[in-house]
C-alpha cells in the first residue's frame, strides 16, 4: 500500500494536470467559435462554385475538355491528399483520418492501383510512414502557421497541379474531416483531381452564351475549384481540431476529478488506519504499565 506521503504527492500531481486540461479546454472552446464560423461561411461559396462549374462543364465536349476535367485517360496512379492536424490532444480525430486514408489505400491496392500519399499536417506522418514508408510523395508543413488559410491552400494547389502536369499521378483523393459538432467530426474521402464531372445538370430553359467560350472559362475555374476545396478542407480541419480538443480535454478534466476523489478516499482511509494503529499501540502500552 502506498504511504500517505506518496498518496498526497499523487493527488497534487493529478490536480496540477486537471488545471492544465481545464485551461486547454477553455482555450479550445474560445477558438472553436471562430473556427466553426469560418468553416460554415466557406461552405456556401464552395457549393455555388461547384454548381457553376457543373453547369459550364456540362456544355463542354469530351475532346475540348481541359485536362483537369477530362483526366489523363488512365486511373492507375492514385494520390491520397491526407489533411491532419499539427497538434495532438484532440481525441481520435487524427487516428480516424489515418484509418480512412489507409482503408482507401487498401481498396485501391486490392484493385491493382498504385498509391502515393501527400501529407498535410504533422500528425499523419508517423502512422503513414510506418506502413507506407516508400509511398510518401510529398508533404506540406503547416506547423509554422498559426492559422492555415488561403495562402497555404494556394501553395498546396500549385504543388499538386505541378505534380499532375508532370504525370506523377492520374487521380487525387482528398481525405479530411468535416466538422459536424464538438462531438462529431466525420472523416471524408472525395475525388479532387481530375475534378469530378457533374452527374446531372439542371436545365433552367434559359439560353446562356459565355464569353470567352466554356473551355477558356474552365481553364480558370477548375484550378480555383481545387483551391477552394483545399481551403475548405483546411478550415474544416481547424474547426474539427478545436472541437475534438475541447471534448478530449473536458473528458480528461472529468477523469482527473474522478481520480482525485478515489485517491482522496484512499488517503483518508490510510490516514484513519494509521491513527487507529497508533491509538491501539498507545492503549496497549498503557495497559502493559
Amino acid at each position: 500500500m502506498a504511504s500517505l506521503k506518496e498518496l498526497k504527492g499523487r493527488i497534487n500531481s493529478v490536480k496540477s494536470t486537471q488545471k492544465i486540461t481545464k485551461a486547454k479546454q477553455m482555450v479550445a472552446a474560445a477558438k472553436l467559435r471562430k473556427a466553426q464560423s469560418a468553416a460554415e461561411a466557406a461552405r456556401p461559396y464552395a457549393e455555388r462554385l461547384g454548381k457553376v462549374m457543373a453547369s459550364i462543364a456540362g456544355k463542354v465536349s469530351g475532346d475540348g475538355a481541359p485536362k483537369l476535367l477530362a483526366g489523363t485517360g488512365s486511373d492507375q496512379r492514385h494520390l491520397l491528399v491526407l489533411v491532419n492536424t499539427d497538434k495532438g490532444l484532440c481525441g481520435g480525430l487524427n487516428a480516424n483520418l489515418v484509418k480512412a486514408a489507409k482503408l482507401k489505400a487498401k481498396e485501391l491496392l486490392a484493385e491493382g492501383k498504385q498509391v502515393q500519399f501527400y501529407l498535410v499536417g504533422r500528425k499523419g506522418r508517423a502512422p503513414i510512414k510506418r506502413d507506407y514508408a516508400n509511398s510518401i510523395a510529398e508533404w506540406y508543413d503547416t506547423s509554422e502557421v498559426r492559422t492555415p488559410g488561403f495562402p497555404e491552400a494556394e501553395a498546396i494547389t500549385a504543388q499538386l497541379l505541378d505534380m499532375f502536369e508532370d504525370g506523377q499521378f492520374d487521380v487525387a483523393h482528398l481525405v479530411y474531416p468535416v466538422f459536424q459538432s464538438a462531438l462529431a467530426q466525420d472523416p471524408t474521402v472525395q475525388q479532387l483531381i481530375p475534378v469530378p464531372a457533374p452527374e446531372t445538370v439542371s436545365e433552367s430553359g434559359a439560353v446562356v452564351e459565355y464569353e470567352p467560350d466554356e473551355e477558356e472559362i474552365l481553364k480558370e475555374l477548375l484550378p480555383r475549384y481545387v483551391r477552394t476545396q483545399l481551403f475548405g478542407a483546411l478550415l474544416e480541419r481547424e474547426a474539427s481540431e478545436q472541437g475534438a480538443s475541447m471534448t478530449a480535454m473536458d473528458n480528461a478534466t472529468r477523469n482527473a476529478g474522478d481520480l482525485i476523489n478515489k485517491l482522496t478516499i484512499q488517503y483518508n482511509r490510510s490516514r484513519q488506519a494509521a491513527i487507529t494503529t497508533e491509538l491501539i499501540e498507545i492503549i496497549a502500552g498503557a495497559e502493559a504499565l
